[in-house]
């Protein structure tokens, strides 16, 4: 029964962080949800820029923290270890959430794009920034990022044990395409407002700090083979061309 339960907790999240997710599309695309980030202004712009930075900064430290090897070591002695990654995954739908729920829209054009084939481009960019960020996940095994391979593999009674190495697709031209992904949706728009322009500000700002993070606990997990991949691909601006060859050398 408990790992029964393991796995109905797996799902569950996992099903949350798929409404989230495409909540997260609309929220800053402006599409199709009750609120987004640029709704109507609620109040004075002071105290909106505060609410709206502490909401990022409750989902940076959440994001950050939670991943660290040192919590989870902590954290599995609390939870069953099967389930140490949908809790991950829940507690940022969680934050994610409360940044909807709370989220303070501050009006203001910073720029806007008039000319429509300019308006399909940025669109265009947005959408692909998007599908890089799903794409990339399944590259490396989504499921097993969402916490599903887990607890699937806990009800199967057989142990979780950690994923090879592995450069698929874009990896072979930019380390975290994932980040990358969430960086072109962001800021490609048609119409920057003061409210996404500190979104986009304050999350790029983040994703640049986390990246060294997580490029740590990867050099620790894969060791000189991390190391040398880090030497021949680049952070988050792609580089493209004929070296594919190299790449699987150095990796070899």
């Amino acid at each position: 029964m408990k790992r029964i339960a393991i796995f109905a907790y797996g799902i569950i999240n996992y099903v949350v962080f798929l409404a989230t997710f495409l909540y997260s599309i609309g929220f800053v695309g402006n599409l199709l949800v009750p609120k987004s980030i640029d709704s109507p202004p609620e109040g004075p712009l002071g105290p909106a820029l505060l609410i709206d930075a502490a909401l990022l900064g409750v989902f940076a430290v959440q994001h950050s923290v939670m991943a660290r090897a040192g919590f989870k070591r902590w954290w599995t002695r609390i939870i069953p270890k099967a389930a140490e990654r949908s809790t991950y995954v829940l507690f940022s739908n969680l934050a994610l959430i409360l940044v909807f729920a709370l989220w303070q829209p501050l009006g203001g054009v910073i720029w806007t794009v008039a000319n429509p084939v300019g308006q399909v481009v940025l669109w265009a960019l947005c959408a692909l920034g998007w599908t890089l960020i799903l794409v990339a996940s399944f590259m490396i095994n989504h499921f097993d990022l969402f916490g599903l391979r887990q607890v699937w593999l806990n009800l199967h009674g057989k142990e979780c044990g950690g994923l090879a190495f592995v450069t698929p697709g874009p990896y072979r031209v930019i380390r975290h395409p994932i980040y990358l992904g969430f960086i072109v949706a962001f800021w490609a728009t048609p119409t920057m407002t003061a409210a996404h322009l500190f979104f986009a500000l304050l999350t790029t700002a983040y994703i640049l700090i986390a990246v060294r993070f997580e490029e740590r606990d990867l050099v620790t997990a894969h060791g000189a083979r991390y190391r040398e991949y880090r030497k021949l691909v680049p952070m988050l601006v792609p580089r493209f061309g004929n070296h594919r060859s190299s790449i699987d050398a150095g990796l070899q």
